[in-house]
C-alpha cells in the first residue's frame, strides 16, 4: 500500500486534534451508537452555550495583538524589584500572550540582568489565566470560579516572586540562566514586546492583517480544543460513575485538594480544554477545592508553559518553579474550597 503521507502533502498538514475530534464519535459508535450521537449533540450544545464568550474572547485577543499592546508588558520590569514582582504577577495573570512569544522576551530580560523574582512571578501567573480563558471559565464554571482562579494566578505569581526575592542569594536561584541558545524561542519571529501600542490599528494594513490572522488562529485553536473537551465531558458523564469521582476527589479537607493537584499536573491538556472536564468532574462530585488545585497545578505544568521555563533556566530553577506552583495550587485550592462551602 502506498504511503499517503508522502503522496499527499496536505494530509501531513491536517491538525491531529481535528482528526481526534472526528474520531471520538466514530470510535464510540462502534460500541454504543446511541451514545455517539448524544456525544455530538452534547458537544454542539455546549459550544453554542459558550459561543458568545468565545467570540468576545477571540475578538479581544485579536485587538490586543493587532494594536501591539504586548509592548505594555515590558513596563512590568521597570522600577524597584518589589514593584516589578507585583506588576509582573498582575500582567502575567491578565495578559493574552502565549508562552512561545514570551520566551525571547524573558530570555533577553534575564540576559541583561532583570531580576529572576519578577520573571518568576510572570512565568507562574501567565499560563493560568488570560482574557479568553477567563470568559470561557466564567461561561462554564461560573463568574465566581473565574474570578477566584484569576486571583489565584496572581497570588501564585506573587508567591513565586517573593520566594525568589527572599532566597535570591541561595544556591537554587543563583546563576539561573542556561548558556544554550535558548533565546531563539519557537519560531514566532522577533520579540513583539517593543514599540508603542497603536489602538486605532485599522488604519494600517499590516495590523489589519494581524487582527484577521489572530482572529482565525484563535477561533480554530479554541474550537478544536473545546470540541474535544466537550465530547470528553459527555463520555465522562455517560460512563464514569459519579460515585467513583466523589469517592476519590470529593469531600472536604486537604486530601482531595492534594489529589486534585497531583492528578492535574500530568493529566492537563490546556487551560481551555480543562474547563469542560472540570465541569463534568464537579457534576460527578469533585470537591470545589480539588477542582481549583487541578486547574492551577495543571496550568503551570502543561507542556507549553513548562517548556518555556525549561528552555531558559537551569534544572534547579525549573524544579523550584514546579514546587512553588504546586504549593500555591494547594493553598488556593484550600482557600476556594473553604469559600465555596461556606
Amino acid at each position: 500500500m502506498a504511503d499517503i503521507s508522502h503522496s499527499h502533502p496536505i494530509v501531513r498538514k491536517i491538525d491531529k486534534v481535528w482528526l481526534a475530534a472526528a474520531a471520538i464519535p466514530l470510535v464510540i459508535a462502534l460500541f454504543d451508537p446511541a451514545q455517539a450521537w448524544e456525544t455530538v449533540v452534547f458537544a454542539a450544545g455546549a459550544l453554542g452555550h459558550t459561543a458568545i464568550f468565545i467570540v468576545f474572547a477571540i475578538g479581544a485577543v485579536a485587538y490586543l495583538k493587532a494594536s501591539g499592546a504586548e509592548a505594555l508588558l515590558a513596563r512590568a520590569f521597570e522600577g524597584r524589584e518589589v514593584q516589578m514582582i507585583l506588576m509582573a504577577a498582575l500582567l502575567g495573570g491578565l495578559s493574552p500572550f502565549c508562552s512561545c512569544e514570551v520566551i525571547p522576551f524573558i530570555a533577553a530580560l534575564l540576559a541583561v540582568g532583570a531580576p529572576l523574582s519578577a520573571v518568576m512571578a510572570f512565568w507562574l501567573a501567565s499560563p493560568l489565566m488570560d482574557p479568553a480563558m477567563f470568559l470561557i471559565t466564567a461561561g462554564t464554571l461560573g463568574f465566581p470560579f473565574a474570578v477566584a482562579k484569576m486571583l489565584a494566578a496572581i497570588f501564585i505569581g506573587l508567591l513565586g516572586g517573593a520566594t525568589v526575592y527572599l532566597f535570591a542569594n541561595g544556591p537554587v536561584f543563583a546563576d539561573p540562566l542556561k548558556t544554550t541558545g535558548a533565546t531563539r524561542g519557537c519560531g514566532c519571529g522577533p520579540s513583539p514586546f517593543s514599540g508603542k501600542p497603536v489602538w486605532a490599528f485599522w488604519h494600517e494594513a499590516d495590523r489589519r492583517a494581524t487582527f484577521r490572522e489572530t482572529l482565525i488562529e484563535n477561533a480554530l485553536f479554541l474550537g478544536k480544543w473545546l470540541l474535544i473537551a466537550y465530547m470528553a465531558e459527555a463520555v465522562m458523564l455517560a460512563y464514569v460513575p459519579a460515585e467513583a469521582i466523589a469517592g476519590v476527589l470529593g469531600g472536604t479537607g486537604v486530601w482531595p485538594v492534594i489529589l486534585g493537584a497531583l492528578i492535574g499536573a500530568p493529566a492537563y491538556l490546556n487551560g481551555y480544554a480543562a474547563v469542560p472536564l472540570v465541569d463534568a468532574l464537579l457534576a460527578q462530585g469533585m470537591a470545589p477545592g480539588a477542582a481549583m488545585s487541578f486547574m492551577l497545578a495543571g496550568g503551570v505544568s502543561c507542556i507549553p508553559a513548562a517548556i518555556a521555563v525549561w528552555a531558559l533556566v537551569k534544572p534547579r530553577v525549573f524544579a523550584a518553579y514546579l514546587g512553588i506552583a504546586f504549593a500555591g495550587s494547594l493553598l488556593a485550592g484550600l482557600a476556594w474550597g473553604a469559600v465555596a462551602l461556606s
